[in-house]
């Protein structure tokens, strides 16, 4: 049932949660408001309570090993599966390999998950606190999208949404005089990211031509070839998303004959998609082409001036997805 893979997207997600906060600035001020210093705000991944059982063991200042504060951390705290984003289980897409396109990868559709973070402002003084917590607060209204690469193999980026959940103020002060003060701000965000299962080469699962003999004769065992019938699957829509020209006036459902951009990437007798409605281009004079709309099944809509017509071609055959109804193209021989 599984088979090993192994996308990295988890781990994608912490190291990118964890950019978002490594240029922290904090600068401290004289009583006249000139800079004293200015340095940025450490970051590092692991749980609050280690590094707030640090500065109990290690809380006398004057040494030089004592934990600096302010200083920042965060810790990945859980996985949650998100149903409000799920999408059919079967369905699949299909893309071209990033390396040399010569060959196709499919992949079933993500699965939506929320992970969860806490982000940790450890601060001995409340203004360092404030510092930092304003330069975080503006860019969560309440969400921030953060563009990953979720998988190599298919060049997959997506813009996953972090959404600050909630924010909590701790002020450790207690023992007597000489202990450590901590100020202690938690913020809590959920990222909204996907998983991918593994990605396989496309290619294998396609029918690459299809034959059938029709015979005569009523004796099994005596039968004539009449005819042999062969056809290969040809795309019905654009996969490979490149534009070939555009159109220069709306056209509505019943127009047959209408002006594009430029011709010289058109061919008479060859299919075109605009909009995901397949045509057939019949002829081409100066810059208006005769069509046939709605071919193989595919909706004749309306489509306004300035929309995409893009070629089908036989790159668009290569990447077929598997159960896709594609049409055919077929010889007798």
């Amino acid at each position: 049932m599984f088979e090993y893979f192994y996308n990295e997207i988890l781990r994608r997600t912490i190291i990118s949660f964890g950019t978002l906060f490594n240029s922290i600035t904090v600068k401290q001020t004289n009583s006249d408001d000139s800079v004293v210093s200015a340095f940025r705000v450490p970051l590092a991944y692991g749980p609050t309570q280690k590094f707030l059982a640090r500065l109990e063991q290690s809380a006398d200042l004057n040494k030089s090993v004592a934990m600096t504060l302010p200083r920042m951390s965060f810790e990945f705290t859980g996985l949650t599966y998100d149903p409000s984003r799920k999408v059919s289980t079967t369905q699949q897409y299909t893309v071209k390999d990033s390396d040399d396109g010569s060959e196709s990868k499919k992949v079933y559709m993500p699965v939506p998950y929320n992970m969860q973070f806490e982000l940790s402002i450890m601060c001995k003084l409340n203004d360092d606190a404030l510092q930092i917590v304003e330069q975080i607060l503006p860019y969560f209204q309440p969400a921030y999208s953060l563009t990953v690469q979720l998988v190599d193999s298919i060049q997959e980026k997506r813009d996953i949404p972090v959404i600050l959940e909630n924010i909590t103020m701790q002020d450790d002060y207690e023992g007597d005089y000489t202990t450590r003060r901590v100020l202690l701000y938690t913020l809590r965000f959920t990222a909204k990211t996907y998983l991918f299962g593994p990605v396989s080469s496309a290619t294998k699962d396609i029918i690459k031509k299809s034959t059938v003999s029709y015979l005569t004769g009523t004796d099994i065992t005596n039968t004539v070839r009449e005819v042999t019938y062969s056809t290969v699957p040809r795309a019905i829509k654009n996969y490979t998303g490149d534009t070939t020209t555009t159109l220069t006036e709306d056209i509505t459902k019943t127009l047959k004959t209408f002006e594009v951009e430029d011709v010289s990437g058109l061919t008479a007798k060859t299919y075109i998609d605009i909009e995901g409605e397949q045509i057939f281009i019949k002829s081409i004079t100066d810059k208006k082409i005769t069509v046939l709309r709605g071919q193989d099944g595919s909706t004749i809509t309306e489509h306004l001036r300035g929309a995409p017509v893009r070629l089908i071609t036989t790159a668009d055959n290569a990447l077929i997805e598997e159960g896709d109804d594609f049409g055919f193209s077929g010889t007798i021989v």
